[in-house]
């Protein structure tokens, strides 16, 4: 069985160039401590004092994901009830750095991939709350994201491309086959978040803290959200998640399961060198074939 390393980043960035930056556009932050906090598939963030933290895309593809995040998410932070990383100061390039950046506030909180599953139960509640707030009709210059928030049967060709890297692989093939067959999302566009995993999602000591990394933000079917039952959950989380969450129809239940066995098997293949993200993946396969 062969894997697939994370992407790699196509630019450098170090605390020195991010330092630069903010001396040249926001010099009242500059001269805060830096330290690296995290180095994504698609960004690279940096904590900057206390409060505050700076994200710098490190790969071109994430460049609109950035600028939709800056333009978008002021908007959708009114709309929960819980931090989001909405921008405080948005960047421009400069300084040898091609691209927009922004500064965010820091939110406190456990990374929910850090807890033991049975111990994300007390994030039910909260994150169903969220969903049911996000999950209202986009407007018409919404991002649409080409691997979020479609039709599930548009995401089998990369499914059965990337099934040679995944284990248990027939018994994953019956379930898609199945799951694409369900119907599809009727409703209006809404919006998603994109990426419901638990590296993206903060616990604190009275259950949801704050929802993390909005880069696959898109309008779509909300099922690909609800996947966050497989990807963040045991059995018994996954039952009162479902109930938080309102009038959920079996259907969208069944395609979040379907989302959740596409980004869960994607995961898979793509982080042999990240065993954080590896343990994601393979927790929510083992939820999937329970």
């Amino acid at each position: 069985m062969s894997f697939v390393d994370m992407p790699a980043a196509e630019v450098e960035i170090d605390a020195e160039l991010v330092g630069r930056l903010l001396e040249a556009q926001c010099p009242e932050l500059a001269g805060r401590p830096l330290s690296l906090v995290a180095n994504g598939w698609d960004n690279t963030i940096f904590r900057l004092g206390d409060d505050l933290c700076v994200r710098l895309p490190r790969r071109q593809v994430a460049v609109q994901l950035i600028r939709n995040e800056n333009r978008w998410l002021p908007l959708l932070a009114s709309r929960v009830s819980v931090p989001v990383p909405a921008p405080v100061y948005v960047g421009e390039p400069g300084e040898g750095f091609a691209w927009p950046w922004s500064v965010c506030r820091w939110i406190e909180g456990v990374v929910a991939s850090e807890v033991p599953p049975p111990q994300r139960r007390s994030l039910a509640p909260g994150l169903g709350a969220f969903f049911r707030a996000l999950h209202v009709p986009a407007p018409s210059d919404a991002p649409r994201n080409p691997v979020r928030g479609v039709a599930l049967s548009e995401r089998s060709p990369a499914f059965y491309e990337r099934l040679h890297a995944v284990p248990d692989a027939s018994e994953l093939t019956a379930m898609w086959e199945e799951l694409v067959a369900v119907p599809q999302w009727q409703g209006p566009p809404v919006w998603v978040h994109g990426d419901p995993h638990p590296a993206n999602i903060l616990i604190g000591q009275s259950g949801l803290a704050g929802v993390l990394d909005f880069g696959d933000l898109t309008a779509g079917d909300p099922a690909t959200d609800l996947a966050a039952g497989w990807f963040v959950f045991d059995e018994p989380g996954r039952r009162s998640f479902r109930e938080h969450l309102g009038d959920i129809d079996d259907d969208t239940w069944e395609r979040a399961r379907g989302w959740a066995l596409n980004i869960g098997t994607a995961i898979v293949a793509h982080t042999d060198d990240n065993p954080r993200m590896a343990q994601v993946g393979r927790h929510v396969l083992e939820q999937l074939l329970v």
